[in-house]
């Protein structure tokens, strides 16, 4: 090949890879420029998870006041400390507890869900038998059921040993399945059980004879403010905060949440955790000063 050729072919090489150096250039700066991007719209979007959970905990906290002073009035007129109530009046009555309870129950809540947002909430482990929790669950929700045509079963949990974890929460879960059991099942029951399905793991399961779930709503069901679209549901108050606590509950105790549910017939919601909560569960989330 003549020299000149040789020349114009490693010019022509040399200026295709000066283009290519520029065009990889270029783009090793718009890669820069999107992670500057991504790490901004990161930071707000961090700055702005911390501004709704402060200010769901503020709010719960502002209205506890309220609602304590609601109840209290309310028992005392229940007690008839200021005279004898007509029909009518405790009918009242019964109604200012149950809904002030249930406003209660919304706000304790939204302040668990705004703790466990912010990073600030304490898994306190101990050793506990399952008997224990389904006896206080059980003597909990007595004075709850007021519907004849629904049983509440806690099954005997054989073969469960001893558990290490936080006793409270898995309690909290569990009372979020029941209660919520209790508000879509109107005859039948809803049975409560526990079983060891491995070395490391026990389930529980809460199954009841309700209304149920179509399976296009699974994947929303542990969602926050989540709330099936049916009769029943637009009748009921509630934030639909229950389950997507729970599901973020059981996360901290090592565990998980599942559900299986048809449209009209029943649910089973399931939490499954460690026999033994793992180390690295066992202490404080907290990136800045309790609220």
């Amino acid at each position: 090949m003549p020299t000149d050729e040789m020349a114009r072919t490693l010019a022509a090489t040399q200026a295709e890879l000066e283009a290519l150096r520029a065009e990889l250039d270029e783009t090793n700066r718009g890669v820069l420029a999107l992670y500057a991007e991504l790490d901004a719209q990161a930071e707000n979007l961090r700055q702005a998870t911390e501004l709704k959970s402060r200010f769901l905990a503020y709010m719960s906290h502002e209205f506890r006041t309220p609602i304590g002073a609601i109840q209290s009035i309310a028992r005392i007129l229940q007690d008839r400390v200021d005279g004898p109530l007509t029909d009518e009046q405790e009918k009242q009555v019964r109604f200012i507890q149950t809904t002030s309870a249930e406003f209660a129950d919304m706000v304790n809540d939204l302040l668990d869900l705004a703790k466990v947002e912010a990073g600030r909430i304490e898994v306190s482990p101990g050793w506990f038998e399952m008997v224990d929790v389904f006896s206080a669950l059980r003597g909990m929700f007595k004075p709850v059921i007021t519907n004849p045509d629904v049983v509440l079963i806690f099954e005997e949990p054989h073969g469960v040993p001893k558990l290490f974890s936080d006793d409270r929460k898995l309690a909290q879960i569990l009372r979020n399945f029941i209660s919520n059991a209790l508000k879509f099942t109107q005859h039948g029951e809803i049975r409560v059980s526990a079983k060891r399905v491995s070395d490391q793991a026990v389930q529980f399961a809460v199954a009841d004879t309700g209304i149920g779930i179509a399976p296009e709503f699974h994947h929303a069901i542990f969602q926050d403010y989540s709330q099936i679209d049916s009769p029943i549901q637009k009748r009921l108050r509630g934030t639909g905060l229950g389950l997507s606590l729970s599901k973020r509950l059981a996360e901290l105790l090592g565990g998980e949440v599942a559900l299986e549910s048809e449209a009209h017939k029943g649910s089973t919601f399931y939490v499954t955790i460690p026999i033994s909560v793992a180390p690295a569960s066992a202490h404080v989330f907290d990136e800045s000063s309790p609220s």
